[in-house]
C-alpha cells in the first residue's frame, strides 16, 4: 500500500477573456484579492481560434493569463472555479461593477487552473470523456503536458493552447513554479 502525503503546491494559472478591457481589468482585480500578487501577466492576445462565444460575448475577444506569486493547494480547483463563475455572474448581473454598459450577455469568461512541472490543468463545468468529476458540478482535464523539453497538445487540447505564444508563457510560467519550489525545498 502507497503512503499517503498530501500533494505538492501548485502555481495558480487564471485564464480571463472578454471584448472589453475593463472587464479584464475587472477580473485582474478579483483574482489578485483571491490568489495574492500576479508573478506573470500575459500579453492580451486576440482571441481567433472560435467563433464559439460570440454569440454571447461578441467579437473582438482578447485573453490573457495570470500566475501569482503564492503557490496553491491543487484540491481547491473546483473551489477556484466555482468563486469565478460567480464572478461572471456578478459582472454580466452588474457590469457597472467594471464601468460596462450592458452590451453583451456574457461580458466575461473566468477559467482557472494551475501549472505543475509536468501539466498545465483547467476547470470546467462540462463533462466529457477525457474530464474528472472533481464535485460541485465541476471537473478537471489536463489540457497540455510537459514532456521532452516542449508543452505537448491532448487530442481534446484547445486550438488556442496550442499556440507558440501561448505556450512561450505557459514556459516562462513553469520555469518560475520550478525555481519556486526549487528554493521553498531549500528553506
Amino acid at each position: 500500500m502507497g503512503l499517503i502525503h498530501p500533494p505538492q503546491l501548485v502555481l495558480p494559472l487564471v485564464c480571463a477573456f472578454s471584448r472589453q478591457p475593463a472587464a479584464l481589468d475587472w477580473a485582474r482585480e478579483r483574482a489578485m484579492e483571491r490568489w495574492g500578487p500576479i508573478a506573470l501577466a500575459s500579453p492580451r492576445f486576440e482571441f481567433t481560434a472560435t467563433n464559439y462565444y460570440e454569440a454571447t460575448m461578441g467579437s473582438g475577444i482578447l485573453k490573457c493569463f495570470w500566475v501569482f506569486e503564492r503557490l496553491g493547494d491543487p484540491g481547491e480547483l473546483a473551489a477556484w472555479k466555482l468563486l469565478t463563475n460567480r464572478w461572471e455572474d456578478d459582472l454580466a448581473a452588474r457590469p457597472e461593477l467594471a464601468g460596462l454598459g450592458n452590451t453583451v450577455e456574457r461580458p466575461l469568461n473566468i477559467d482557472p487552473g494551475y501549472i505543475t512541472t509536468a501539466k498545465l490543468v483547467l476547470a470546467s463545468t462540462k463533462d466529457h470523456a477525457h474530464r474528472i468529476y472533481l464535485g460541485e458540478g465541476i471537473f478537471a482535464e489536463i489540457t497540455l503536458m510537459y514532456r521532452h523539453n516542449r508543452w505537448e497538445a491532448h487530442e481534446w487540447t484547445f486550438p488556442d493552447y496550442q499556440r507558440a505564444d501561448y505556450q512561450e508563457f505557459f514556459s516562462a510560467a513553469r520555469m518560475r513554479y520550478k525555481e519556486q519550489i526549487r528554493r521553498e525545498a531549500r528553506e
